[in-house]
């Protein structure tokens, strides 16, 4: 896991921020910065270039590799610093929280601001860069991307989505977004993975989880990844998370995205309560939200009905 720069924020300098923004420049032009070249990218002399440099790798905010020279580049953590320090200047963060999720291209923590909102920092590259770049759209047609390229595409479109969704569809209201970090709203409840529903609520959380996808559908998305670990229950409604992968209903795969959304759900549904929900009809769920028609209750849906 990337080390939390909360922690050691409010330590950095403004001309660590200088470097750091250099090294950044530089990277949109090769994966590594040549040492000769942050003087002109920072702003900075080649003296205080040295002594910010010892600086940052203290903090691990940067690696060094030599090759025909002296390389300089980001990590995670120099990153979400400068995204964080974009917050703070903007008066959108003014104070910092624990961690409170890791996903599989993700982590979030609780910060603090007119409330407690979420943090979420994109980490699509950090542990397999090359299987999420052939697997996106927004970078899969580039034949030269670095983790940072794509780690603040996910956040920009994710955001996008967000904002075009909320507030027709039950997904966190987005607040800001910087590089790869998005702001949002911080929502109780527990991850549907986590917690056991009485009888009296399997249905009923059912079928406001379909609904959910549909409206999404109906808005013109198609989630693309959905599953028990990406659903919150919590103050009686459902709220979906993680929509950087979530592709236009006009995809040419969006029904075989919305197929694998719906069977995600429902299969998990089947595992963990088979008695309520086994006589459910996949197929008539999937056609019904594809064609704009899931206005009925879900027990007519059942392969008896």
């Amino acid at each position: 896991m990337v080390r939390n720069v909360a922690s050691f924020f409010r330590e950095l300098e403004e001309g660590d921020f200088y470097l750091l923004s250099g090294i950044e420049h530089g990277m949109r032009f090769s994966q590594w910065v040549d040492d000769s070249k942050l003087p002109d990218l920072s702003g900075l002399s080649s003296k205080e270039v040295e002594y910010r440099i010892k600086r940052c790798k203290k903090h691990h905010l940067i690696e060094q590799k030599i090759l025909q020279y002296a390389g300089y580049r980001l990590r995670f953590e120099g990153y979400d610093a400068l995204a964080l320090r974009n917050f703070v200047e903007r008066g959108v963060i003014e104070g910092f929280g624990s961690i409170i999720g890791v996903g599989k291209e993700s982590e979030v923590y609780e910060v603090q601001s007119y409330k407690s909102l979420a943090l979420k920092y994109h980490r699509e590259g950090h542990t397999n860069f090359r299987k999420v770049n052939l697997n996106r759209d927004y970078t899969s047609k580039n034949q030269h991307v670095s983790w940072m390229y794509t780690a603040r595409k996910a956040a920009e479109r994710e955001f996008e989505i967000l904002r075009t969704l909320y507030p027709k569809v039950s997904v966190p209201h987005p607040i800001d977004q910087n590089r790869h970090a998005i702001l949002m709203e911080l929502i109780d409840g527990e991850n549907l993975s986590e917690i056991r529903l009485s009888k009296d609520q399997i249905m009923v959380t059912l079928d406001s989880i379909l609904r959910e996808v549909a409206n999404a559908v109906n808005n013109g998305y198609v989630h693309s990844d959905l599953s028990e670990y990406n659903i919150f229950i919590g103050d009686g409604k459902v709220t979906i998370f993680d929509w950087p992968q979530a592709v236009k209903i006009a995809h040419i795969n969006s029904r075989d995205l919305l197929k694998r959304d719906v069977e995600n759900v429902i299969k998990y549904f089947k595992r963990k309560y088979p008695n309520e929900v086994q006589k459910i009809n996949t197929e008539k769920i999937i056609e019904s939200i594809y064609s704009g028609g899931f206005n009925q209750e879900l027990h007519f849906y059942f392969d008896d009905a």
